[in-house]
């Protein structure tokens, strides 16, 4: 199915969670997955959802990585 992760299309797999993308980023980006948030069709999933939020095909996924510093 397609969404469109930070404004670019991208194929996954169906049945996908969000906590399986961050995940996938990780690897993929090499994000530090505590450091992510998402946002999903303008709306921010806690967290504490990432493992039971389904995507969905069409949906638009912004990833933000926060950074540390001084």
């Amino acid at each position: 199915m397609m969404i469109t992760l930070n404004g670019e299309a991208r194929e996954i797999e169906p049945g996908t969670t969000v906590a399986m993308l961050v995940v996938m980023l990780s690897g993929d980006e090499g994000r530090d997955p505590r450091g992510i948030a998402i946002e999903r069709n303008l709306e921010i999933i806690p967290k504490s959802e990432h493992a039971s939020t389904m995507i969905e095909d069409g949906d638009r996924i912004e990833v933000v990585q926060f950074v540390g510093g001084g």
